[in-house]
Order: C-alpha cells, then sequence, then structure tokens
C-alpha cells in the first residue's frame, strides 16, 4: 500500500519558481529512483527529472537548466525545484516510484498528481 503525496503545484506567471514535494510512504522495497512526470491533455506523460538512490540524476531537455530534483533526508521524499516556469511547463505533475521487488521485478508507483499552470 505504497502512497505517493505530492504538493507545491499551483499558479504562477511564466518566469516564477514552484516547489514540488513528493512524500512516499507504506511498505516501500528496493526504491530505484523517485522522479517527476509531467502530463498534460491529450498527451503521454513524460519523464521530467528523476534521481536515483545514488543521487543520480535525470533531466528532460526542456528543463535542463531551469530544474532541480532532490532528494530529501527523511523518507522517501523528493522535491522538485522549478526556476524560469514558462507556459508549457503547465500540466499536472505526477511523482513516481521506482523500486525493485522479488526477482528483480520493477514496480512504479504514482502520486495522483499536482497541477500546475504557468500564465503568459
Amino acid at each position: 500500500q505504497v502512497q505517493l503525496v505530492e504538493s507545491g503545484g499551483g499558479l504562477v506567471q511564466a518566469g516564477g519558481s514552484l516547489r514540488l514535494s513528493c512524500a512516499a510512504s507504506g511498505s516501500i522495497f528496493g526504491v530505484n529512483a523517485m522522479g517527476w512526470y509531467l502530463q498534460v491533455p491529450g498527451k503521454q506523460r513524460d519523464l521530467v527529472a528523476k534521481i536515483t538512490s545514488g543521487g543520480i540524476t535525470n533531466y528532460a531537455d526542456s528543463v535542463k537548466g531551469r530544474f532541480t530534483i532532490s532528494r530529501g533526508n527523511t523518507n522517501n521524499t523528493v522535491y522538485l525545484q522549478m526556476h524560469s516556469l514558462k507556459p508549457e511547463d503547465t500540466g499536472t505533475y505526477y511523482c513516481n516510484l521506482q523500486a525493485f521487488g522479488f526477482r528483480k521485478h520493477e514496480y512504479l508507483y504514482w502520486g495522483q498528481g499536482t497541477q500546475v499552470t504557468v500564465s503568459s
């Protein structure tokens, strides 16, 4: 019963900043990575940023230099600091947790999403 809860979304003007937070709870083992994905209506859910348990990060090209993903010290927590927001950053941001279970089966857990709207 893994649960991921996102927060921090909102309405901002272009050029503004937001910080998204995600906290995972429940019976979690073998966490490999946590990340943030963006979904807009009619489109697939795309990777924005992810961070592995070893601290290795990956970013979508569109957010490099503007967004920073980081982990919290306690619990399974991940943050996404977003700067210089653009209207195209608008959408629902979903927190994702990747874990490996028995025989390296991959499990993906998702939060309910937090809405980010960037006005021009």
